[in-house]
């Protein structure tokens, strides 16, 4: 077998990011969830998620913020001193957020209006700087695109089903398109509420302990 054959079936055997890629990204996705799960950035997950379009927005926002924070904060992880390292990554953060917000503002900005603060306060959203500083700092490039990637993912997915539920049932309709037809449905304004937002989310998060079998994981383990 040539050389370079062998090299091949050698990276082939190593798997995505030499092993790491798949059980990192099924980690930030499913089991290690960043919302439903790790019950993190929960303000914005409540905040935004009347409506379906401003969930995937936001959505879009933090994987853009995360898999870009992971990469250059991996990136730079050999020659940042340990005392300043969250200096630096806020100042990484900082930067992803402030382009997304601007691009947004430039082309998209109604949807601006309407997330209003929200985008600028991922900055603090405790799940990109939690990325950063427990799996990029101590990663490879690669791996931490991936695990930032995954965490994103995982953090639009439940946005996503959150503003759907949300949405439907309190307007009868998704994307201004009535779904529901005004003869036999009557919206349900509370589920458009800061109420409305709390019961989707504990409801959302008891299903996915359920299928995930966490709690049944935490009291083994007792």
């Amino acid at each position: 077998m040539a050389r370079a054959d062998k090299q091949a079936c050698a990276t082939c055997g190593k798997g995505v990011c030499d092993g790491k890629g798949v059980v990192t990204f099924k980690d930030g996705v499913w089991h290690i969830n960043p919302v439903a799960v790790q019950v993190l950035g929960i303000c914005s997950a409540l905040a935004v998620t009347n409506r379906l379009e401003n969930s995937l927005v936001m959505g879009a926002a933090l994987i853009f913020v995360t898999v870009g924070s992971n990469l250059f904060v991996s990136l730079l992880r050999n020659i940042t001193p340990r005392r300043i390292r969250m200096i630096a990554e806020v100042a990484i953060i900082a930067t992803f957020v402030i382009v997304f917000d601007q691009v947004l503002k430039a082309y998209y900005w109604e949807m601006s209006k309407q997330l209003g603060p929200y985008v600028g306060l991922i900055i603090t959203n405790c799940i990109v700087m939690g990325r950063a500083e427990a799996f990029a700092l101590s990663n490879r490039p690669m791996v931490s695109m991936v695990d930032g990637l995954a965490n994103g993912l995982g953090y639009a997915a439940v946005l996503a089903i959150i503003g759907f539920f949300r949405e439907l049932i309190g307007t009868g309709g998704l994307f201004g398109h009535q779904l529901l037809s005004e003869a036999w449905y009557t919206p349900n304004q509370l589920a458009v509420l800061a109420p409305g937002a709390f019961i989707a989310l504990g409801f959302l998060i008891a299903i996915f302990n359920a299928i995930s079998g966490a709690n049944r994981e935490e009291g083994s383990q007792r």
